[in-house]
């Protein structure tokens, strides 16, 4: 092996350790820059938006539920409050305060924050 070989293995070697050795902060899903949903579940969802409107307000998102599982909600509109629904998962809210709902009897306090 030549020594440009050793030294390209030796760096690749390093390069590798360092995104290994990282701390790595615990959510359920990716990473975004838009809201998340903060549960008494001690779980955090990622809310990544994907359409805003002219006013500023969420259409549609991606909401992150875990390790490469997520689901694509929309904006329902509602008369006081808001729903996003997604296949088999929505929440419901009013401001900061949401109840997320993973199934039919699944209903969970969330508190909605800006990433």
């Amino acid at each position: 092996m030549s020594n440009s070989m050793i030294l390209r293995l030796v760096l690749a070697v390093g390069l590798l350790s360092i995104g290994v050795l990282t701390p790595q902060t615990s959510q359920a899903g990716g990473v975004c820059s838009g809201l998340r949903l903060t549960c008494e579940n001690g779980q955090t969802y990622p809310l990544c938006p994907i359409a805003v409107s002219e006013e500023g307000e969420l259409v549609t998102g991606h909401l992150a539920l875990g390790r490469g599982r997520g689901v694509h909600v929309r904006l329902v509109p509602m008369g006081v409050g808001y729903r996003y629904i997604g296949r088999g998962v929505w929440f419901d809210g009013l401001r900061g305060d949401a109840t997320l709902f993973l199934g039919k009897d699944r209903a969970i306090s969330c508190a909605v924050d800006a990433l």
